[in-house]
């Protein structure tokens, strides 16, 4: 029996009037996708991701499991129609992913999948061998870099590149896999994270919930916001932006780092000894998090990434962008894609405090005008480029080319 407390599985065999993967399967009741992950928890980009495809397979008349150990997000995957099998995903243990491997084929059976879709690394292993045993395609999405700074990682982290197809969400991570892995291109397809335009579009975000969200960050009115969202973690760059707040001299602005430090106690303890040494007692805080980041950012003056290792894409410039909101990201990475210099926002080199302080002092003496300019550019960058749909229909399409492979064999 599949430990599985969130959905009635139908007996084995209930979906087997046509073998896993076949295409006349799929042709008939549109095609059965099983994603596994890690857990369906509320934070994370790779969680929000599996549950708009999964809604997007379901509004096109497909079938969508995840299996995943759980989490917040499991609620919003059943209100869509989706199935969900709560499954130990999140273990590293060889003993529970070899188990995995037959929980995942049994599923795979039970459900008639017809493609396996992995996001992550330890359960991509099960995923593989269970896919393989059931004769389904197995496909994958490379989500970050991962490091590599020994051949057993690089052995572990290659079970993402061994998908029929394997995604990359963003060009710069479609370039790592290319080069550090061997993936031919043809066999890559970059597919950006897309953005919920309904959630971060400006005329939805109300002036009680932006008067809300300033009161419960204690802000002073008619001050400029620079906002840098993130987890407190080194390589987010909150120190670099400390400094560029003490070299930008002005005690006429407020700065709020927003994230939370997730156990790094010695990390946030180091910053608020930064802020006080910067005399920036006054202007630099830190909160753990927003209630409505969407509010959150329409406070904002000016929304910083500061970020001194690449960005595998950047949602944070994105979602600032969708509501109009200059941005300033680092030079590397997936924010070479997703901000446009001199245009929607502008890009600065990694870890260099005396830039970032410039061009967020060029963002505050934007006049009324230029400001507006700028705004309409970054939404209107997002809605081509970077909306949840696209990403949604470019995986859809993912699957029925793997689907249409496999037919021609």
């Amino acid at each position: 029996m599949l430990p599985d407390e969130h959905t009635s599985i139908p007996p084995a065999g209930a979906a087997m009037a046509d073998p896993p993967g076949s295409s006349l399967a799929a042709a008939e009741r549109g095609p059965t996708i099983l994603q596994v992950l890690p857990a369906l928890g509320e934070q994370g980009g790779v969680e929000r991701g599996t549950v708009d495809v999964a809604a997007a397979i379901v509004d096109a008349g497909g079938r969508a499991v995840v299996a995943s150990a759980g989490g917040a997000r499991v609620p919003n995957l059943l209100r869509i129609g989706a199935h969900h099998a709560s499954l130990p995903m999140a273990s590293k243990n060889p003993l529970v992913m070899f188990r995995n491997t037959r929980r995942l084929e049994d599923l795979i059976r039970t459900f008639g999948v017809d493609v396996v879709h992995a996001r992550s690394r330890a359960p991509a292993w099960s995923a593989w061998e269970a896919a393989r045993r059931a004769g389904v395609p197995f496909v994958t999405t490379f989500h970050g870099t991962y490091g590599g700074s020994t051949s057993l990682k690089l052995r572990y982290n290659g079970i993402m590149v061994r998908g029929r197809l394997v995604i990359a969400i963003s060009r710069f991570i479609a370039e790592h896999v290319h080069q550090v892995y061997g993936v031919p291109w043809e066999r890559i397809r970059v597919i950006h994270r897309g953005v919920d335009l309904e959630h971060f579009d400006p005329r939805n975000v109300s002036v009680d919930r932006i008067v809300t969200q300033s009161g419960r960050f204690r802000l002073n009115d008619g001050l400029p916001l620079i906002l840098l969202p993130g987890r407190l973690t080194r390589w987010k760059g909150q120190r670099v932006l400390i400094e560029a707040m003490r070299r930008l001299g002005r005690s006429d602005v407020q700065c709020i780092l927003l994230g939370s430090d997730q156990g790094r106690r010695s990390y946030r303890a180091e910053l608020e000894g930064e802020i006080v040494k910067a005399g920036l007692g006054g202007v630099v805080r830190i909160i753990d998090r927003a209630d409505d980041l969407a509010a959150a950012y329409m406070l904002s003056d000016v929304v910083v990434s500061a970020s001194t290792e690449p960005e595998a894409f950047g949602r944070v410039l994105v979602e600032a962008q969708a509501l109009g909101r200059p941005v300033i990201g680092s030079d590397h990475g997936g924010s070479r894609e997703t901000v446009l210099p001199g245009v929607t926002g502008w890009l600065t080199p990694p870890g260099d405090a005396d830039a970032l302080a410039a061009a967020i002092d060029e963002a505050l003496s934007l006049a009324v005008a230029d400001r507006h300019r700028l705004g309409e550019a970054a939404m209107a960058h997002v809605r081509t480029h970077f909306t949840r749909e696209r990403m949604c229909r470019e995986t859809l399409a993912v699957y029925d080319e793997v689907l249409a492979e496999g037919a021609a064999r």
